[in-house]
């Protein structure tokens, strides 16, 4: 299991609780998942749940489920009647995350589908007031157009890990998830359409809104 950095304690310390259910999914996640590092945790989670409430969603879409983690905070944030539409490509996964997600004390607010988003959201026929792009590095840049044309204006996208350890900077790193989430800041940076912020939450979480017209 990941060790936290003694300011990450101290954060954790001071803000709301995950609660039994997520502390137990994230410690499920750790023990027993190759990449458990990919899961958002306490502090990112907590942060989602009150954005949601923020933007007063109803309807989300995430691109990259993994265990279930952030899926189930932002479904935690919803209105009555919203729901979080979540795909993931990974159906290695799929028996250990639906079983979360199926479980937690928001299951009804939560759609999880295996499935490439790039051809599964555009058959859905909904608007989303939120999008968190957490999928595919090499696809980032694919996903966000693909979110712009179903996000309503004035609705947000929140994209995950765009500074990417810190690679984004450094010019001798070629590698094609490196290029392609800066291709993908790069993208952001040159839409008029959007108003855009990153934070050096975790890996960099990009925060984009989509300007009304």
């Amino acid at each position: 299991m990941r060790i936290a950095t003694p300011i990450e304690e101290y954060i954790m310390e001071h803000i709301s609780p995950e609660g039994d259910y997520l502390y137990n999914l994230y410690r499920a996640t750790n023990i027993q998942t190759v990449n458990p590092q990919m899961a958002s945790g306490h502090i990112q989670g907590r942060f989602l749940k009150m954005l949601v409430e923020m933007m007063g969603a109803t309807n989300i879409l995430e691109i990259g489920t993994f265990t279930g983690y952030s899926a189930i905070c932002m479904a935690e944030g919803l209105k009555e009647g919203g729901k979080v539409y979540t795909f993931d490509v990974n159906d290695e996964l799929e028996d250990f995350t639906r079983k979360w997600l199926e479980g937690s004390p928001v299951a009804e607010k939560i759609c999880y589908k295996i499935g490439n988003a790039l051809e599964e959201v555009p058959r859905l026929g909904v608007k989303f007031d939120m999008v968190f792009i957490d999928g595919d590095k090499r696809e980032y840049t694919e996903y966000y157009k693909m979110a712009m044309e179903h996000l309503n204006d004035g609705g947000w996208i929140l994209a995950d890990n765009t500074l990417w350890d810190g690679h984004v900077i450094e010019s001798d790193r070629r590698d094609a998830q490196t290029e392609s989430v800066r291709r993908f800041n790069d993208t952001i940076k040159n839409d008029k359409r959007v108003e855009k912020v990153i934070l050096p939450l975790r890996d960099g979480l990009t925060i984009i809104r989509k300007i009304k017209r």
